[in-house]
């Protein structure tokens, strides 16, 4: 028997040959490039919808200002990425190019689940033509419709799934488990900020800073894509900082109560063992 490395060692260059367990290697590895990525999320409140990505340097020689993971698609859609930055700001383009062909045919603002279909037939298109590859970027889609917000996901083989809350890139575990157990459907703006910053603190592993986060919010009532300024994002940070230690001091000072009230009671347990044996 070969090797499963060398059975499948055709299929794994091949885009368009599934192999023989059904797989297509090529869009695992584009789904693999997003895990690498860093950590965005996105969620929606009974105001609107929020978008919040990490964007965290390499080196402290970037400017933090130059790396853009949030982008305005429309008015009334933004969209976060993770993975391959390049092919993010492809498919960022073809959906602004999507959405203003809308706009001249019928004279309306697309659709946010329009846009998203479309952007998922063309990156299903690239799994199954020979001479192109997968695009190895996932984006979170979020906007508004009349009075509906909305939320998407699309990932590197063109599935498609609307969420209330979402993330994708290396935290998404993390992130996910803060939204499975904290999210609520009426939730206002500022408190989804507050809960997605919440979650990215969890998938950075406490490494948020004012610096490293970028958040865009499109409301219902205006349905304008906003991106917050540099002062808007220290606030919310600074306070998501002061929660967290306060948390951690507060789990500090139970702990020490716990050490005491066991030192109380061996120290009783011992006066008796004492008490015992004089008798």
């Amino acid at each position: 028997m070969q090797p499963l490395q060398q059975q499948n060692a055709g299929y794994d260059r091949a885009i368009t040959v599934f192999s023989p367990d059904g797989r297509l290697f090529q869009v695992e590895y584009a789904r693999e490039a997003v895990k690498r990525g860093t950590t965005s999320l996105g969620l929606k409140s009974k105001d609107g919808v929020v978008l919040i990505v990490d964007k965290r340097t390499v080196s402290r020689l970037v400017e933090a200002k130059s790396i853009e993971k949030i982008f305005q698609i429309d008015n009334h859609i933004g969209v976060a990425t993770s993975g391959l930055v390049a092919d993010a700001r492809a498919l960022v383009e073809r959906a602004r190019i999507e959405s203003q062909i809308n706009k001249i045919t019928y004279n309306e603002p697309i659709l946010v689940g329009g846009l998203a279909k479309k952007i998922c037939d063309m990156k299903q298109m690239y799994t199954q033509n020979g001479g192109v590859r997968p695009f190895g970027s996932a984006l979170i889609i979020g906007g508004v419709n009349g009075g509906d917000a909305k939320l998407f996901e699309t990932d590197p083989s063109g599935a498609l799934i609307e969420y209330k809350a979402t993330a994708i890139g290396s935290g998404v575990q993390a992130a996910m488990d803060v939204f499975e157990e904290r999210y609520e459907d009426d939730l206002s703006l500022e408190d989804a900020i507050n809960l997605g910053l919440d979650a990215l603190y969890e998938a950075t592993e406490g490494k948020t800073t004012s610096q490293s986060v970028e958040i865009a919010v499109i409301e219902i009532d205006t349905q304008t894509y906003k991106k917050l300024s540099g002062d808007e994002v220290s606030k919310y940070v600074e306070a998501l900082l002061e929660r967290n230690a306060e948390e951690e001091e507060e789990e500090y000072d139970d702990e020490e109560d716990v050490e005491e009230n066991s030192d109380s009671e061996e120290e009783l347990d011992e006066n008796d063992s004492e008490e015992s044996s004089e008798e």
